[in-house]
């Protein structure tokens, strides 16, 4: 079983009104970048925990629906009092999307060191975290030493899903992060963020450093970079006719950690790992972002589609 912890988000898209109309329409569809992960998961075929803050309201109703017909468990979720975050999406011609968040005082951010007992992760192999949940007071403080006392029992993944409008660069603390992680996967544009100008092999190298045996740099088109302890190989993406880019990254993630489960290699810190079977993990992955990128928003296949 995987553990996913962070922020579930309704992802309102924006419609073109009709000419001469001052309307604006909006499709409010359920995502948020683990709970994203924990439904890829799941439909995999990985056993997935969610560890989120769920509101009661409407859109709260709709991420409880998602996640329980995707096959996610909800037992370690905590029922939150405050609103679910809302981000409208504008998408560009590449069917990448731009978002503006609407997070003041909203449900996902509230952690407390009591909400986040290590009864929470049960029996899982491996934590999932990052995004918004490990940079956005007031909870960062509380999930960042959840997920470093997690690492005593378990396989620990970050991915920092970078959100400029939500947080700034220093909020990312990424290093400190790979003193625990064993995994840290990110796009190239959360890199160009985070270091820029810095080549991705050398922060690879850095983050190596830092303590992360396995850094994963995704590429959109042109695929992935992996890097196991710094030994290096690129991983070429599956062509397909993009619909949009939401929830790619997401899937992937899925995708990496659900072939490392299969084969038996979480729950430590990767020691039987070697960089062949990172390349075919990641080329799974690869194929199950792809998939989704094939499809209206963040929709991830289910195993038999693959």
């Amino acid at each position: 079983m995987i553990a996913v912890l962070g922020e579930c988000v309704a992802d309102s898209f924006t419609d073109r009104p009709a000419a001469g109309s001052a309307e604006l329409v909006l499709r409010a569809l359920p995502g948020g970048g683990p709970a994203n992960t924990a439904v890829a998961l799941a439909r995999l075929g990985t056993p997935a925990r969610f560890l989120g803050r769920l509101s009661h309201d409407v859109f709260g109703a709709l991420f409880r629906e998602r996640l329980s017909a995707s096959g996610v468990d909800l037992t370690a979720c905590v029922e939150a009092a405050e609103p679910s975050t809302l981000a409208v999406a504008a998408l560009d011609e590449r069917g990448r999307a731009e978002y503006t968040f609407y997070a003041t005082g909203t449900a996902d951010w509230q952690w407390t060191p009591g909400e986040l007992g290590l009864a929470r992760l049960g029996s899982a192999s491996c934590l999932h975290t990052g995004s918004i949940a490990l940079v956005k007071e007031p909870g960062r403080e509380a999930v960042e030493e959840f997920a470093r006392a997690a690492s005593a029992r378990a396989t620990i993944s970050i991915d920092p899903n970078v959100r400029p409008s939500l947080a700034g660069r220093d909020d990312y603390q990424v290093e400190r992060w790979c003193a625990f992680a064993d995994i840290l996967k990110l796009s190239d544009d959360d890199l160009a963020f985070l270091l820029p100008g810095v080549p991705p092999e050398r922060a690879c190298d850095r983050w190596h450093a830092a303590g992360a045996r396995l850094v994963v740099i995704t590429r959109g088109a042109a695929g992935a970079l992996v890097s196991l302890d710094g030994e290096r190989a690129a991983v070429a993406a599956p062509g397909v006719e993009v619909v949009d880019t939401v929830g790619a990254g997401d899937a992937f993630t899925a995708g990496l950690l659900h072939s490392l489960e299969v084969k038996g290699l979480l729950g430590g810190r990767l020691d039987g790992l070697d960089l062949e079977t990172v390349v075919a993990a990641a080329e799974f992955a690869a194929t199950v972002a792809a998939l989704t990128c094939s499809v209206a928003g963040a929709n991830p296949p289910w195993a038999d589609q693959l």
